[in-house]
């Protein structure tokens, strides 16, 4: 499945100019209910096609323009092979979509620039996680939300011990021998390798290069990640990993026991339990930061839009609180510096929440994305300034 990190938050949000599209749409993994995928799509591209007319588009133009998703609604291997949320970009300098662990609403915005809000939770500090499943014959690496659990295509990582330490001379690898079951057409047979423990110097340092090795294919993956990863594997291997590794974000305390007779759910739910302390702590931290600043009428708090829009731009916002499922439309102008508020969506419009979250987002700043009810100050935007 697809990962959205944010290198590609930055090439959605830095397009400008030129009619976009974005169409957003709840999928679903497997089963008889994929089926729906085609016809869901081909009605949001109906109503795509409606705003399109408005915006002064002559009809082949707006062929033009929908012609990749449409091209899609034929596509059956790709619809048998779905998140929990598909997202489409299309404008005149291409098309992009994503498979994504997130139920989106179904939503088609026509603007200026892609309309990126559904995707906040997976940026937002309490959106995201991953879980690095570790043993000397497999690895795998989870991407989790609250809900969710995707498996993500290691291409550039060592899948076990042997793979990792398979141009070493004989003599030097951890000892192992093969299994007695008839070797596969073009490959040896696999490697089963002996002992509860990490034995020997020798054996330690190969499980450290092995390691070493993964972690040089993860920080390729996960450059420019903020979310939390949490270790599950058995409890020797665990702090030989943390001497190899070099994300930031790895979580001190890891899922023990053999991830190997573990599925992906059993790993998921215990990952949470470590995870979710975690991540209500910053938040409440976060909160309680803005009120005692606000409560000392300190001009680093703010729940006004107007000042919140442009000190996104800046990179000013240390922390935002966003509020989800909402909408604030309007026109920032950045040579003026002043943002026009519309009651309702018009042509040329963007949603100023969503703006003033990804800018944030792009600059450093830390977002929580909130449902309205969970808002500082019952607000729907609040955000605490660097300065």
């Amino acid at each position: 499945m697809d990962i959205m990190i944010k290198e590609e938050l930055a090439k959605l949000i830095e397009k400008f100019g030129g009619t976009s599209v974005s169409i957003y749409m709840p999928a679903h993994r497997a089963g008889r209910d994929t089926e729906q995928g085609p016809i869901r799509l081909k009605n949001l591209l109906k109503k795509a096609q409606k705003y399109l007319l408005t915006t002064g588009l002559r009809s082949r133009q707006i062929q033009t323009l929908l012609r990749p998703a449409e091209n899609l609604l034929n596509d059956g291997p790709f619809w048998q092979y779905q998140n929990d949320g598909l997202a489409l970009f299309l404008s005149a300098e291409g098309s992009r979509y994503y498979r994504l662990p997130l139920r989106f609403d179904e939503l088609v915005v026509v603007t200026d620039r892609f309309h990126i809000k559904p995707l906040l939770p997976l940026f937002a500090a309490d959106g995201r996680f991953f879980v690095l499943a570790l043993s000397k014959n497999a690895i795998r690496l989870l991407e989790c939300t609250r809900f969710s659990i995707s498996k993500i295509d290691l291409e550039d990582v060592p899948t076990s011990l042997a793979q990792a330490l398979r141009f070493d001379e004989p003599e030097k690898q951890l000892q192992y021998h093969t299994g007695t079951s008839a070797p596969r057409v073009g490959r040896g047979r696999p490697a089963i390798f002996h002992g509860h423990g990490a034995g020997s110097d020798e054996a330690k340092s190969n499980i450290l290069r092995y390691f070493q090795e993964i972690d040089k294919g993860l920080q390729q993956l996960l450059r420019e990640e903020k979310a939390p990863l949490v270790l599950a594997g058995v409890s020797y291997l665990l702090p030989i990993y943390r001497e190899s590794n070099k994300y930031p974000h790895l979580v001190k305390k890891g899922i023990e026991g053999n991830p190997d007779d573990r599925s992906d759910e059993w790993l998921h739910q215990r990952a949470w339990e470590i995870i979710h302390p975690l991540f209500m702590k910053a938040q409440k931290q976060a909160a309680m930061q803005y009120h005692r600043l606000a409560r000392a009428s300190s001009d680093l708090s703010c729940n006004d839009l107007d000042k919140i829009v442009p000190a996104a731009r800046d990179g000013r916002i240390e922390t935002l609180f966003v509020s989800l499922g909402v909408q604030r439309w309007g026109i920032f102008d950045p040579r003026s510096r002043t943002v026009q508020l519309h009651d309702k969506e018009k042509a040329g419009n963007e949603d100023l929440l969503d703006f003033a979250a990804v800018h944030t987002i792009l600059t450093g700043g830390t977002v929580y994305a909130l449902e309205p009810e969970n808002m500082p100050d019952d607000a729907v935007i609040a955000a605490i300034f660097r300065y």
